[in-house]
């Protein structure tokens, strides 16, 4: 018999109770909360977007023209000329063919892969990947493989093995709780190798990384032959909502065709869309934001590394703290709010077991002084130290 009360209580127990928070945005980098306003370090508006006035503006022009909603979904009376306008403008500056949108980063992946294999065909999917990818390869009915996180020498042993069979390779391009890289020019090599198809997520590398913001293939050098499908996520770096995959002109109509949660979904708000094609023009032509973000990834990294903080490997937006033990993440991110910071605690299910860590990000609107408020009080709280940094720290008190 099932008893919800009893899981809720269990979850509860173990310190893996979700909360959700209602936020009042103050601007792009505070909130108020419960009365209190906070600097807030766990957005993915990685550029600053979100609240942009050349963003509002825009949203607010098609809005006048077209309403708020589309009314249906792409394929009945959904689809308007600024959606055409926006796939158009993604594909020229991803330098693919074409683009098909899709409602969410959720939707896109579970379309994608579902379109691709079923029953027979295997995916192989780095084992920290995006839960979407996962889900995305059981509601397809293939065989999934989950190697360990970025071994490439598993990944071909595991392509090896099927030589008969229908083989997609998919990944985060950056990997979400832990900020760090997916090597993607060793993953093309392979997928030639093995004449498997490629397949990257990268939403939280777009706009943040490459010269023009291409993200990590562009960074890599890599393009639509060698990872013809590119999933993109609108809702972080580019500030607005939405998702779409990009590739070659075949790929896309064959994916228009077959992709379930884009066929039958209504189609985002065109107002969204007319909000994006002004975010892609500011991601494009102004690199002073994502260096910028670059400079304060350094001097977050560089001062917790004094404090003995335990970091992951990442050069990206996202800074997990470790912490381990989920009690302790919970509380550690209670004591930041105390001092006026909002980061928020991940924990199991989300992260593997005894690796819950504070996930802390950082925006192009972020400050020096900013980033030093934020040291200054991880620097206060002992669970986040080293083992090493502590015991010192103790010992001199």
């Amino acid at each position: 018999m099932w008893n919800p009360a009893q899981s809720l209580a269990e979850r509860r127990a173990a310190g893996l109770e979700r909360r959700q928070r209602t936020l009042e945005p103050v601007d792009g980098i505070h909130a108020r909360v419960d009365g209190r306003e906070l600097l807030v370090f766990c957005s993915n508006d990685y550029l600053g977007l979100a609240a942009d006035p050349r963003l509002q503006k825009a949203f607010a022009a098609e809005a006048d023209l077209s309403g708020v909603g589309s009314g249906a979904s792409h394929f009945v009376s959904g689809h308007r000329p600024v959606h055409d306008a926006l796939a158009e403008r993604l594909a020229a500056w991803l330098h693919r063919d074409r683009v098909l949108l899709f409602a969410t980063g959720y939707m896109a992946n579970l379309g994608v892969i579902d379109a691709l294999v079923g029953r027979g065909d295997r995916v192989h999917q780095d084992r920290l990947n995006h839960a979407s990818l996962l889900d995305g390869a059981r509601l397809s009915g293939a065989r999934l493989s989950r190697y360990p996180h970025l071994d490439m020498t598993q990944l071909d042993a595991r392509l090896q093995r099927n030589p008969g069979a229908r083989q997609l390779i998919a990944s985060d391009g950056v990997f979400s709780m832990d900020g760090d890289v997916a090597p993607v020019a060793a993953m093309a090599q392979l997928a030639a190798r093995y004449g498997a198809a490629l397949m990257v997520d990268d939403a939280h590398g777009i706009g943040v990384l490459g010269r023009t913001g291409g993200g990590v293939l562009q960074e890599a050098d890599l393009g639509q032959d060698a990872v013809p499908l590119l999933v993109g996520t609108l809702g972080k770096a580019a500030g607005t909502f939405g998702a779409f995959v990009a590739g070659p002109a075949d790929w896309i109509a064959m994916l228009q065709q077959q992709a379930r949660t884009q066929i039958y979904t209504t189609a985002s708000p065109p107002a969204l869309a007319a909000a994006t094609l002004a975010a892609i023009d500011i991601i494009e032509q102004d690199d002073g934001r994502r260096q910028h973000l670059q400079d304060l990834i350094k001097r977050f990294r560089l001062g917790a590394g004094q404090l003995g903080l335990r970091l992951l490997t990442s050069r990206t937006a996202i800074q997990p703290v470790l912490v381990g033990d989920a009690a302790e993440a919970v509380a550690a991110s209670a004591e930041l709010e105390r001092r006026g910071i909002l980061v928020s605690a991940i924990r199991p299910p989300t992260v593997p077991v005894a690796s819950a860590r504070l996930r802390v990000t950082l925006s192009a609107l972020h400050e020096d002084r900013h980033v030093d408020q934020l040291l200054d009080a991880l620097g206060d709280i002992p669970a986040l130290r080293r083992a090493d940094e502590a015991a010192s720290a103790g010992g001199a008190s």
